[in-house]
């Protein structure tokens, strides 16, 4: 019975050695994208105000990465960014742009770009305050 449990398992483990890869995955060629950071706060924002944010990457693939598309949540947010392809080790901005005009209170942004390297979804928030108010002049009244 030991004897017949000791070579079941044996043979398990060696098909568990047996079926794993014995050559490393080649290296993946074509375009990659890559972001120094992916979100940004604003912190207060006074309405009105247009917000920008210069989102930097970097293509770390070994061919030109096109930017298929760049997509914000809403028409609040507008994003700029590079038409021509992006040479393998090259890097480039996407600036979002959120405009706070009639728009008090938290904010909450995603921006989706496509490319050829692939998918990755930015986001920008904030919170929207009031303008300042200016001190009025006194009104003075003369009787």
């Amino acid at each position: 019975m030991i004897k017949a449990l000791f070579f079941g398992l044996a043979t398990l483990a060696f098909g568990f050695v047996s079926a794993q890869d014995q050559n490393p995955p080649a290296a993946t060629s074509g375009a990659k994208i890559v972001f120094a950071e992916t979100s940004h706060n604003f912190g207060n924002v006074i309405e009105g105000e247009i917000a920008r944010y210069e989102f930097k990457f970097t293509n770390t693939g070994t061919e030109p990465l096109v930017l298929q598309n760049v997509q914000a949540s809403c028409g609040c947010t507008t994003p700029k960014w590079p038409r021509e392809p992006i040479a393998a080790g090259a890097s480039a901005v996407i600036t979002a742009e959120y405009n706070s005009n009639g728009r008090p209170g938290t904010f909450n942004k995603s921006i989706t770009v496509t490319s050829n390297g692939g998918e990755v979804v930015l986001h920008i928030n904030g919170l929207v305050v009031p303008e300042p108010s200016k001190p009025k002049s006194p009104v003075i009244i003369k009787g």
